[in-house]
Formats: structure tokens, sequence, C-alpha cells
């Protein structure tokens, strides 16, 4: 049964689908970046509100700004942009849901002018964005913006004609300014350390080169709340399309598939306007970095722990990695010991029942996360979920032997070969330079921990890191993953102490 608005009626009872009349939402939001996670967290939460007659002005307009997109878009259009919430637990109490709040999708390459009409129309209040980590054109080590790329160089010069979501937004905002029309939100619900100042400050960033007094007035009028975002959702396979055929009878070109667990945390910072998300579960907070911190260095952290570790042992799945015994302590010891002991205090939130809950998810049976998509962007990934803790242990002069075995996994892992002789690629844009110095035969480490655009200037001049990073790397590469964990976790490390002790 084809997924359309024909069939919705035809539906199996035990799924959910829109109970509001589609045609009377206005599109208050725009999305830019529509992939699984958007549809399977933002999109839900507005679902949720829709279903129970409320955000009718906050309907959902996709837009892809990659070539890529268009397959999103075909898939979505053809079955009248409804998709399948498909949730996979080990628990008998996940949902499967008809969603319906994405009520269009443009493409920038199929004419930016409409896009740019979109986006200036006062119908438009927020502009929210999943554009990866690296979408925002900021130097990981930095925090500046990237303004010599050739894309934004491109969107400089051709105002009219962007390529860039910055590009895009400045030109939009120009308008609106123009016009007398007030500014839209723009809402950063990507996995980064303060999603919003980061697009904040690539915004500016964009529009001080291009018109001064434009930077100043979305300086002064446009909002970039900070949010801390939260749900596992693995790449849609078709073996996922197959089971989802078989349990429903629902043909869904690109459904998506989530965990059962759904978390938002929100600054309540938005300049025109907001749907009540706060009604269904989503929080509002005036700071929410203390809950951003802990997911990200708890629950991304401990995914960069379980993910390099795990391939290299030929892993190919999240809840493997967590059947790993060796493995699954090492990831709990690693919050206990490494991560919690940095966090600030986490108002209401019991940090060894979110420990457990986060042991539980990764071991979710169901969902079967790919490794591979955890491992994925290392080079962007790393600098903010890993490197904040590992700063703060050399601060404090603490232990860094667990941190930094996961930075050595990751280097080690770049060979593209597990320890049982089977291949894989290492999907990262910088993937060529990477592979290059992970690979050399003299000064490895040294030129390893010397690429700037990933590990800035601060840690190599600490000569405890890059002693303990060469030990742990030899480990790796004469030992391997076993003996090194092995080595690593143990209390006393006897003459392994002694043989760092030389080192330094």
């Amino acid at each position: 049964m084809k997924l359309n608005i024909q069939n919705l009626s035809q539906l199996p009872e035990r799924v959910q689908r829109p109970l509001y009349d589609r045609k009377q939402v206005k599109q208050g939001i725009v999305h830019i970046g529509v992939g699984g996670f958007h549809r399977a967290h933002q999109a839900i939460y507005t679902e949720m509100l829709l279903n129970r007659g409320k955000a009718g002005e906050w309907g959902i307009c996709g837009v892809g700004l990659r070539s890529e997109d268009r397959a999103m878009q075909e898939a979505l259009a053809s079955q009248d942009y409804l998709y399948t919430l498909y949730e996979l637990g080990d628990s008998d109490n996940t949902q499967i849901q008809v969603v319906g709040a994405i009520g269009d999708f443009l493409l920038a390459e199929d004419g930016s002018e409409a896009l740019i009409r979109k986006l200036a129309d006062p119908q438009t209040r927020i502009v929210s964005l999943t554009i990866t980590e690296g979408g925002y054109c900021t130097d990981d080590s930095s925090g500046q913006f990237n303004a010599d790329l050739p894309q934004i160089r491109h969107d400089l010069a051709n105002p009219q004609q962007p390529r860039t979501v910055f590009g895009f937004l400045t030109e939009a905002l120009a308008r609106r300014r123009a016009a007398g029309i007030k500014p839209f939100t723009v809402m950063s619900c990507d996995n980064l350390p303060h999603n919003g100042q980061v697009a904040r400050n690539a915004l500016l960033s964009f529009a001080k080169l291009h018109d001064l007094e434009l930077h100043d007035w979305i300086a002064s009028n446009v909002s970039f709340p900070n949010a801390m975002v939260d749900r596992i959702t693995p790449m849609t396979s078709d073996a996922h399309r197959s089971q989802l055929l078989e349990e429903t009878g629902i043909e869904d070109a690109w459904p998506v598939v989530a965990e059962p667990f759904l978390q938002w945390m929100v600054e309540d910072k938005f300049c025109n306007g907001r749907p009540s998300w706060e009604e269904v579960g989503v929080q509002f907070t005036d700071d929410v970095t203390p809950y951003e911190e802990m997911k990200i260095r708890l629950l991304n952290g401990s995914h960069m722990a379980m993910a390099y570790l795990g391939a290299l042992l030929g892993h190919c799945y999240a809840h493997e990695a967590m059947q790993d015994a060796q493995l699954s302590e090492f990831v709990r010891s690693y919050m206990d010991r490494d991560a919690t002991p940095l966090l600030a205090e986490v108002p209401g939130i019991d940090l060894e029942n979110y420990k457990d809950t986060l042991i539980e998810r990764f071991s979710n049976t169901a969902i079967c996360d790919q490794i591979s998509r955890l491992c994925s962007d290392g080079s962007s990934k790393l600098p903010k979920f890993v490197l904040p803790t590992l700063l703060g242990q050399i601060e404090a002069g603490i232990d860094m032997r667990r941190t930094t075995l996961i930075l050595a996994a990751w280097c080690h892992y770049l060979r593209g070969l597990d320890e049982q002789g089977g291949t894989y690629p290492v999907l990262d844009p910088r993937a060529a330079s990477l592979q290059e110095a992970a690979c050399l035969k003299e000064r490895l480490v040294e030129n390893f921990l010397g690429l700037e655009d990933v590990f800035g200037h601060k840690i190599p001049a600490s000569a405890t890191f890059v002693a303990t990073f060469r030990l742990q790397l030899e480990r790796l590469q004469t030992l391997g993953v076993r003996a090194t964990l092995e080595l690593t976790m143990a209390e006393e490390v006897g003459a392994e102490e002694r043989k760092l002790a030389t080192l330094i």
C-alpha cells in the first residue's frame, strides 16, 4: 500500500496518522536540511501539537541546498510529503506514526529566487537548521568563520543567486528589513556545543562582509536560541523499509527510523513567536549550557569511545559493541571517570540515572544503529565531543588515558583496516589528509597531532598528552585493541606507568 493521502484511511489501526486538516496548516517554519534527524525530532514535536489542534500556523516547509537533497525531496513529494516514523526498541510500547507536518520541499538548485521569497515571506517566522557540524563554515580549532571558502566567496559576489545557507538567510533578511517585516528566528538543531551561538557568529560574519548596516540590524533583531537535541536516528536501510512493509503493509519510499527516546532543551529566545512545544514535552530554559555539555560529553563522547574501538574490533552495530563486555566496561568507565567529574551541576538531572539510560539506549538491539554512522565525520565530531573533556583533564593535571585512547583509536581507525583484516571506507570530508597523516611511518604522532584544523594549538603543547597518545597508539599498533583496553582499564599499570614517565 503506497503511502499517500488517499490511502491514509486504509492504514492498520495501530499506525497513528494525522488528525488534522493538512490543507489548513500554514507554513511558519522553514527547515533547511531535511534528513532523518529533523523528521524524527523537531517535526515530531510539531506533529504532536498539530494533532492536538494547535500549531496551525507552524507547519514546515523543507529546504535542500545540496544536489543530494533531491532524492529526499522526490521521495516525499511522491507520497504527498507524508512519511512514516518507525520507532524501534526492545520494549513493546514503540510507535508507528505517519507524519504530515512537512507540507512542501524546495530545492535551491531549482531556483534560488523561489527560496529567497519563501524565507522573506512574513509567514515564515522560524528558520531551523540541521546542516551538520561542518555546515557552519567555522574552523573547529579557532571558532572563526571561514570566509575564504569558494562557496562563501561566490555568495558574497552573487547575493541574488546564493548557494550557502548564510547567503540565503542574509538576502532574505535584507529583503525583510527593507520591507519593514519582522525577522525570523534562526534555530539550529544541529548536534554541536552552543549551536545557536555558532549559527549567530557565522551569519553575522557573513553579513558583515556583505553589508555592515544589515549586520548591525541582524545583531540587534534576530534571535539564535541554543538548543540541546537528542534522539538516536540511524540511517534508513532497505531492511528497515522491508520490515515496515511486512509489519504494516506501508510502502514508504523513505521512512525514518528512531529510538523511542526523545528530548529537546531550548532557550526561550524567539524574536517572532514560536509553537507551544512545551505542551508536548519540549523543555524551555534560560540557559541550555549545562544540559548541552552533559549530552555532548556523555552521550556523544561515549559514542566516540564505542565507535572507533568497536570498528577496529569488527563490530557493525552499536548494540554489538555494548554486548562486548570489555568495550561496554570501557564506555561506562569513560562516562564515570572522565566525562562526569568535569561537568557542572545539571539542574533537575540525576546523572547516574542519565548514564544508566544511555547504556540502555546504546544497547537497543532493535534499532541496529550503525557503527559506520557513528564513525563518520570524525574530524568534526571529535573536537566537539571529546576534546573539551581532554582539555579539562590537561588543565587539571589528571589521568587522561581513556580519553587519549579514543583519539589514538581514531588515528588507528583511519588506516581503513580492522583487526580481522576487514576493510571499511573512512567517511570524512578531510579523509585524504587525515589518512595521509595517520599512515606516516616517520613522525606519525607529531604530524597527526599537528593537524591544526582538528586539534588547534593547545593540546599538542601538553607533553603529558603527547606522551600518552604515543603510548596508546603504540599499544594499539603492537598489542591490539583487547590488550590496550586491558592495560588502560587496569588500576595499576606497573611497568607501563614507568614507561610513560620516561617518555614524558
